[in-house]
């Protein structure tokens, strides 16, 4: 092959970029389907029961209230508890209790 014969390196280089581009795709849209796929199943699947109580953190100072788990109050700063912590706390602090849900009656402490 003489050199007026060959391929300019610079096209070359441009049809291996086409063809990654078009693997990347390729492979993206595979991801994309893959993450379809996993959120028709995580859809699928009832969601966990509650916990039984959960604790609602004040800001900078320690709980703020306890909640019996269907209560659900909303925020970064709430978290699951078992049984005999929400006792414990209310033990400690009455005025801890949601007064809409009453975790103090469900526990027995009224």
């Amino acid at each position: 092959m003489s050199e007026r014969d060959e391929v300019p390196r610079l096209d070359l280089l441009r049809f291996l970029e086409r063809v990654q581009e078009r693997d990347l795709a390729r492979t993206r849209a595979w991801i994309e389907a893959e993450e379809r796929r996993l959120a028709e199943i995580a859809a699928r699947r009832p969601p966990p029961p509650p916990p039984d109580y959960v604790v609602q953190n004040g800001i900078g100072r320690g709980p703020a209230l306890v909640h019996q788990g269907f209560c659900e109050p909303q925020g970064a700063r709430v978290g699951a508890i078992p049984e005999d912590e929400a006792r414990r706390l209310l033990d400690s602090d009455a005025g801890l209790a949601c007064q809409l849900c009453r975790p103090d009656t469900a526990l027995g402490l009224l």
